[in-house]
């Protein structure tokens, strides 16, 4: 297993870095504590998972000793790699004026210049053992997390997931579509009395909808123009093609259009993925419940992939919200370790889908038991 740890000076692309990791597989965690990298790692190996870490300036030890104690405290099953990323100074400047963001050093009452220098200083005994020392100032995100790709899964393309979903007009077009086709103007199953109950997924609608020649011609329409482009989109640097089909209601048409697109790309290799808004939202609940962190240290690490776990076991989506008003998708080790909760502070715990209630029970279980730490 590989624990990557991902550092070097602000500005230089260590959040394109680490989202490129994620897309990978690897878990990710942004800003640990040194000190905490050997109980992370002792966490992911009962997994099997590799990591990636990132450590910038305000969580490096006082002592590179203390980081290379860290290293040797890491189980043996763990291969650490240290990446390095770097710019030269005025691209760093430049970015921060575009961006206009503050350094993470501005709090000393430095100029830019001069924290971008002390910075410098401080990482130097990260950057003089670093295993990969990748220089950004002529590289786009995109062509950063385009070699890390090469780098270290020795290919250029990753695999493009094709999402097929389904929607009724009168709930929205779906904001994540990066293709909308409108099939209101095929024939529609809702007027025939039987057909009305049933959705695009039953036999007797598919049949309903299989006798109409315009229903084929639009299908094989849509699915020649996705081929066409296609190999463009799969070298764009994208994880999803998200096509959305919309019908009046999201119940007939589009539920049947949007399945034999799915089917059709499957067939062809490509990985696919197909889900039905509407069907869902009669299918979801959505229930809610407040509780107390009572562990000590809060969400870290630890409590951080337990929860995760936790939550990847039920049909259900889990959202966490403190009392500021902060949200983070328990599906996100990342998102659960940046939120703000300390001891003592109420979380509210939201899930929805059909598990929704096992789901809320066992979170809230989890956090009454103090995550087994105390």
């Amino acid at each position: 297993m590989v624990l990557m740890i991902v550092s070097g000076r602000s500005g230089s692309g260590k959040s394109v870095a680490l989202r490129a990791l994620e897309d990978m597989g690897f878990y990710c965690v942004d800003n640990l504590p040194v000190v905490l990298l050997p109980e992370l790692a002792k966490t992911l190996a009962e997994r099997n998972s590799s990591a990636a870490v990132s450590i910038d300036v305000r969580n490096m030890p006082e002592s590179p000793e203390v980081f290379e104690y860290a290293m040797t405290q890491l189980p043996d099953s763990f291969s650490p790699q240290l990446l390095f990323l770097d710019a030269d100074r005025n691209t760093l400047i430049r970015r921060y004026s575009d961006t206009r963001r503050l350094h993470p050093l501005s709090s000393k009452n430095l100029s830019l210049e001069s924290a971008i220098d002390e910075e410098s200083d401080l990482l130097e005994p990260l950057r003089s053992r670093a295993d990969l020392i990748i220089d950004t100032s002529e590289m786009s995100v995109h062509e950063l997390a385009e070699m890390l790709r090469t780098r270290l899964l020795g290919k250029r393309e990753r695999e493009l997931t094709m999402v097929f979903e389904s929607f009724g007009f009168k709930h929205g077009i779906p904001i994540d579509a990066d293709y909308v086709f409108d099939v209101r103007f095929l024939p529609n199953p809702h007027w025939d009395p039987k057909l009305r109950p049933m959705t695009g997924l039953d036999k007797p609608v598919a049949s309903f909808l299989d006798r109409h020649t315009e229903v084929h011609n639009f299908i094989y329409q849509t699915r020649s123009y996705l081929e066409q482009w296609l190999p463009m989109l799969e070298t764009n640097n994208r994880s999803y093609l998200t096509v959305a089909i919309g019908c009046t209601g999201g119940k007939h048409r589009s539920v049947y259009v949007a399945e034999q697109l799915a089917d059709y790309f499957r067939s062809r290799g490509k990985n696919v993925q197909s889900r039905h808004r509407t069907l869902e939202k009669t299918q979801a609940m959505t229930i809610k419940q407040t509780v107390e962190i009572k562990n000590r240290l809060g969400m870290h690490a630890r409590p951080a992939m337990k929860l995760f776990e936790l939550v990847q076991s039920f049909d259900a989506e889990v959202i966490l919200r403190n009392d500021s008003g902060t949200e983070a998708e328990a599906s996100s080790v990342i998102a659960l370790l940046m939120l703000d909760s300390a001891q003592g502070r109420h979380i509210e715990v939201e899930a929805s889908g059909p598990q929704a209630q096992q789901a809320l029970d066992a979170v809230i279980a989890l956090f009454n038991s103090g995550f087994d730490e105390d």
